[in-house]
């Protein structure tokens, strides 16, 4: 990748929002009062950014597996330092998988794989982060 395809650009927008652009050229608007909220700041988005990309791996995976997942989504929680800059010291993602017949096995190994070999925001974050993963299943009647 070159240099432009990795840079994302931040723009004020007034009245603390900012417009981030991302590198393939989408914008998002992000708030940073907090009070107000009326759109995600920027601790948010790494919270979504850890979610979304383990959670790209781990349905991805169990499709190849053929696993029958009718529903899918997952939780990401932080918990930050009190001292400033306040970054986050521990992160739990929890996936929660739906479906028929789904193997407990499958989902375990989807997790695993996700952790330590597809998810650049997990070991970006792992040096400094304690990330801990958990899942449950949710089986549908056949």
């Amino acid at each position: 990748m070159t240099d432009k395809e990795n840079r994302a650009q931040i723009f004020p927008a007034g009245d603390e929002f900012f417009v981030a652009v991302s590198p393939s050229g989408h914008a998002i608007t992000l708030d940073t009062n907090h009070e107000r909220s009326s759109a995600p700041s920027p601790i948010e988005l790494l919270l979504m950014a850890l979610g979304s990309c383990t959670a790209v791996d781990v349905i991805s995976i169990l499709e190849k597996k053929r696993e029958q997942v009718t529903n899918y989504r997952v939780e990401v929680r932080g918990e930050r330092r009190t001292d400033y800059p306040r970054s986050f010291k521990h992160m739990t993602v929890h996936h929660i998988v739906t479906g028929r017949s789904v193997s407990e096995k499958s989902v375990a190994q989807a997790i695993e794989l996700s952790e330590t070999k597809y998810c650049s925001v997990a070991a970006t974050l792992r040096p400094t982060v304690e990330i801990v993963s958990s899942f449950e299943i949710i089986q549908e009647a056949e």
